[in-house]
């Protein structure tokens, strides 16, 4: 699933080319949507909202997409050919001089103001970790809700906090050499900060076009222990592992020995 900054780039790219811009035609074939007429609409804003994109309109509706595993939006000129096939298409945006296609996005729908107010995917969602309005206090407000989690199960729980997800979290983690198995309530209020605080240094030193990466090295390596299970720690050499974490079991990468609480709390 795209992290926060994958969303905030994209919102950010259909920014520029469709905001502010009138609406000459669109079409979808998702039930709602297809009998839906924007023509004529012209597009106020495109921003992100945590994992969620949203092409707010003039007359207050919003189209909501949701990536997931699948989603992408692509920009085209009219006429270019479309780097993907036409039935893969979820929405399109066509405007005088750019075509927004919204390709295998699994959710995806047509909002009036209110019923994005209530929106359980938005209304609902923490503090936006990439959001100019970000409010710390808030987060740990909402981490301490979840004090009997496990840290590395909260910090991706959007209504706690919005944005991150595997990778932030595994490497967030790391850099605070925070065990990813210990409750929130183990961790002091200026060590949840330390965690938050990183998170969004990290996500937010990635808003740019180039490959995504938490270090800033000349070997390459992109990252301290995600996607790394059973190679050395960039640190210590200790072999990094992974784990299933949560119902929904996602994964977590962590060190041994840089993030040495694991043990002793793991009974390991």
């Amino acid at each position: 699933m795209p992290e926060g900054d994958t969303i905030f780039r994209a919102a950010a790219t259909l920014q520029k080319a469709i905001g502010g811009r009138e609406i000459t035609g669109f079409r979808s074939p998702r039930p709602g949507l297809a009998a839906a007429d924007l023509a004529g609409r012209r597009v106020e804003r495109v921003e992100a909202r945590g994992k969620n994109l949203l092409v707010l309109l003039d007359d207050g509706r919003a189209l909501l997409s949701h990536m997931r595993m699948t989603g992408s939006w692509h920009i085209y000129r009219p006429g270019e050919r479309w780097r993907k096939p036409e039935r893969q298409a979820r929405a399109v945006l066509e405007t005088k001089d750019f075509v927004a296609v919204c390709f295998n996005a699994p959710v995806v729908e047509l909002l009036t103001q209110r019923q994005l107010a209530c929106h359980p995917g938005v209304a609902r969602l923490g503090p936006d970790v990439l959001g100019e309005h970000f409010d710390p206090a808030e987060a740990r407000r909402r981490l301490r809700e979840r004090n009997d989690a496990a840290i590395g199960e909260a910090l991706i729980i959007q209504r706690a906090l919005a944005g991150i997800g595997n990778i932030y979290k595994s490497e967030t983690l790391f850099l605070c050499g925070a065990d990813p198995f210990r409750p929130v309530a183990a961790f002091t209020d200026e060590e949840l900060d330390g965690i938050v605080a990183t998170a969004r240094e990290l996500m937010s030193a990635n808003l740019e076009g180039a490959a995504r990466t938490t270090r800033r090295a000349l070997d390459g390596g992109r990252y301290w222990v995600y996607g790394r299970s059973g190679s050395p720690c960039r640190r210590c050499g200790t072999r990094v592992r992974m784990r299933r974490q949560g119902l929904a079991g996602r994964s977590t990468y962590w060190c041994p020995s840089c993030q040495a609480n694991v043990r002793r709390s793991r009974g390991e």
